[in-house]
């Protein structure tokens, strides 16, 4: 077995450093063949993983947080939606978000994500593929996702969470604390969203989270039906809400519980889910990084991938 780690000495706000000596001393304890290559940048983590999926490595290994993880991600699969090799996706998480592997059954703990890894047991997962504007320009770009994408609300608030709050203040209570912020200040949106193909007119748009997870955005909880090999996404929706809806809306996302759908928030499921804007188009973001504008064309990625993990 060939393996290739790409390792984000600054996730974790640069708290990983100590952690990436800890990997390599498990891996040369147990006589494994590996090579690795640090990044600077997530543009780095993209093209390392291209690279590796191109010169046939049979595990490559995401070591960061949620941005590290889904730009390896996306160098498993072309424009199409294609896988580009039989490589086998894994994550040692050293980041701030856990959200990645809550969600996918993959320990926190160093000793326990390697060990995992090595025994190579693995599932296939289905993959987001969004099609949107980019975020440096006005070309459109073909991305992937394992987690959740975000229309409106929720890309302002991974901006502000990524400002560094949560650095000093934790995970879970500096993007809390982000998204009080975020909602004092947000404006909503007119948003016509295309549930396989049955359009909807919305106004009053706070945020539409495109999910296959069950975590998201550092401590929010969808409870939802989909299985691993399901095509559908689940599509939940915050609008018409009053500054007295706010505490109640905000325990529901929080709490992972099933609720009643209404006016306010509702829990729905798609196959293919299409979404333009109406004036300023409202921002994009996928697995925790802002991405890009609307409109935007998200389905199920042609191939899965296969993912190492508890199974």
């Amino acid at each position: 077995m060939r393996y290739f780690f790409i390792l984000n000495p600054g996730s974790g706000g640069g708290k990983s450093r100590h952690k990436l000596k800890r990997i390599f001393d498990i891996l040369d304890r147990k006589n494994i063949n590996y090579e690795y290559k640090l990044t600077s940048s997530l543009e780095d983590a993209y093209i390392l993983s291209l690279q590796a999926n191109q010169k046939g490595y049979d595990v490559i290994v995401a070591v960061g947080g949620d941005g590290t993880i889904n730009r390896v991600l996306n160098g498993f699969y072309n424009a199409c939606g294609s896988r580009i090799s039989s490589a086998k996706f894994a994550v040692i998480h050293t980041g701030t978000s856990p959200d990645f592997c809550k969600s996918y059954n993959i320990p926190l703990k160093i000793d326990r994500a390697v060990n995992m890894l090595l025994t190579g047991n693995s599932k296939r997962i289905q993959i987001g593929k969004v099609t949107h504007t980019c975020l440096e320009n006005q070309n459109i770009k073909t991305s992937y996702f394992a987690c959740c994408a975000n229309i409106g609300l929720g890309a302002s608030l991974a901006r502000n969470a990524n400002s560094g709050i949560r650095k000093y203040m934790g995970d879970y209570a500096g993007t809390f604390l982000a998204l009080i912020k975020t909602l004092l200040n947000y404006k909503t949106c007119k948003l016509t969203v295309s549930f396989d193909g049955q359009k909807q007119f919305m106004e009053r748009v706070y945020n539409i989270a495109v999910g296959r997870s069950t975590y998201i955005a550092s401590g929010i909880k969808v409870k939802n039906n989909l299985s691993s090999g399901d095509s559908r996404f689940y599509t939940l929706i915050v609008k018409n809400m009053r500054f007295t809806n706010w505490p109640r809306v905000i325990g529901k996302v929080y709490s992972g519980k099933e609720f009643v759908n209404n006016d306010i928030i509702s829990l729905q499921y798609a196959k293919v889910i299409e979404v333009c804007g109406s004036g300023k188009h409202p921002e994009l973001e996928f697995d925790g990084d802002p991405a890009g504008y609307l409109p935007c064309l998200i389905e199920v990625a042609q191939d899965p991938l296969d993912l190492i993990c508890e199974v």
